[in-house]
């Protein structure tokens, strides 16, 4: 199974859509999002994805009621977790959380396979013991460029996606 890694929307839409879009046609079978989706409106987009979306809050939560009510109601594919998430596929034991404080301690104790975090929209995979920590980078486009990391869950293999331009994140004042 190939399993979405995405982080730091903040709203981009667009972005969000690419990443969607990539991950319906490459059989990716499962989304993480390790928060900053932000806005409500966000969650169709993500409701797009063919299979199941797993997503925790960031430190730009958005609008928490409507969010935690309309995933698994409106959006029965979604399920929110609130701020730490955990879960099992494809064999793996995965956790996920926004802070990278907080999943580098989560993968030291060694209790996941995999452990995922976002926040500092920096594209990183280390193994700490025998675990595997990925922070996807951001799909917003602010500091870098837009893009979401893919997990082969038999190899253990990331990539790095990347999609669109930060030219038309509007990011670089042109």
């Amino acid at each position: 199974m190939r399993i979405a890694v995405i982080s730091d929307t903040h709203d981009h839409i667009a972005n969000l859509r690419a990443a969607v879009t990539y991950c319906n046609s490459y059989q990716v079978g499962l989304i993480i999002h390790c928060g900053d989706l932000v806005s409500p409106f966000m969650l169709s987009e993500l409701a797009a994805f063919g299979g199941a979306v797993h997503l925790v809050y960031g430190n730009n939560p958005g609008d928490k009621h409507l969010i935690s009510q309309f995933c698994g109601t409106r959006f029965p594919g979604l399920t929110h977790h609130g701020d730490f998430g955990a879960l099992e596929a494809a064999g793996l034991k995965f956790a996920f959380t926004h802070y990278p404080q907080l999943a580098r301690g989560m993968a030291a104790q060694g209790n996941f396979d995999v452990v995922c975090c976002g926040h500092n929209h920096r594209y990183q995979v280390e193994k700490i013991g025998e675990t595997l920590l990925i922070n996807p980078g951001e799909l917003l486009g602010k500091d870098d460029q837009p893009g979401f990391a893919v997990l082969d869950a038999l190899s253990r293999q990331v990539e790095r996606v990347e999609i669109g331009d930060r030219r038309q994140a509007g990011v670089d004042g042109k």
